[in-house]
């Protein structure tokens, strides 16, 4: 038995890439224009990452969520950030559940990576620019 509405799932979709895909690219930005690539390597560092991870974190993050926003293999997209929101849960882990605390709690990045997940289960929903989107309508 389906449980889902077969006339709003796919807006549920594409409501939850649209969150989604402005989340990551928000988050890329604050890296970008608040903490700095630099500062944000140094935060890296002080929690035993390597540094130089603090380059492909943003452009993953920019990159994916463009990618997510568009819908352009934006379920790939997601499955590909899932690393980053599993670390990104690991290291608040010890923060605290609400993501306020000092360092920042662990709900917010475990909220993303079900949000993700749901959304790798999904798909895109409406509007997405992936090529099967375009292909199944010719």
């Amino acid at each position: 038995m389906n449980f889902i509405d077969e006339r709003f799932g796919s807006s549920g979709a594409t409501l939850l890439r649209l969150a989604l895909g402005s989340m990551w690219i928000s988050h890329a930005l604050l890296k970008w224009y608040v903490f700095t690539i630099p500062g944000f390597a140094a935060w890296l560092s002080s929690q035993g990452m390597p540094a130089f991870m603090a380059w492909p974190v943003f452009l993953l993050e920019l990159c994916g969520g463009l990618m997510i926003l568009t819908g352009f293999y934006g379920r790939y997209a997601s499955a590909v950030l899932v690393p980053v929101l599993l670390i990104a849960t690991w290291t608040h882990a010890g923060n605290g559940w609400v993501h306020t605390s000092t360092g920042g709690g662990w709900e917010y990045p475990l909220f993303l990576l079900v949000a993700s997940v749901v959304h790798i289960l999904l798909g895109d929903g409406h509007y997405a620019l992936s090529p099967r989107n375009f292909l199944l309508k010719r």
